[in-house]
């Protein structure tokens, strides 16, 4: 089956509240409450950048959802219809040799499926 063509994906310039919020409660199974504090303090303060897909992906060792997840296929309408997607919050786990993704691992899912050598906007620290 043909990969769909990736269309011009559309960023926010900064992560919703929400996001922010739903990354403090993924991290908070992880890590400690005062860790994860800092963590998201530091993500609010911090500058978009940008990595391939794929290289996330390699980095967070995780796998990828299929496009029947139903929040992949959301994030997968969004692009289709050029709405803008928010950066990805990540985490750089220096102790286990991978990044955590703090929230947006189905935006990442939803992107690979059109394009793995896709750039896509984050914050990472």
């Amino acid at each position: 089956m043909a990969k769909a063509t990736l269309k011009e994906i559309k960023w926010l310039s900064d992560a919703e509240a929400h996001d922010y919020s739903a990354a403090q409660s993924y991290l908070s199974l992880i890590y400690g409450a005062a860790q994860v504090r800092k963590m998201v303090a530091k993500l609010r303060r911090t500058s978009v950048v940008q990595f391939k897909a794929k290289d996330i992906f390699r980095a967070s060792q995780l796998s990828l959802l299929g496009v029947s997840n139903s929040h992949v296929e959301n994030d997968r309408e969004k692009i289709r219809k050029d709405q803008r997607l928010a950066p990805l919050l990540l985490i750089r786990d220096a102790l286990h040799g991978k990044v955590v993704i703090a929230d947006g691992y189905h935006r990442l899912c939803a992107i690979y499926s059109f394009d793995e050598d896709a750039w896509i906007k984050c914050k990472i620290v």
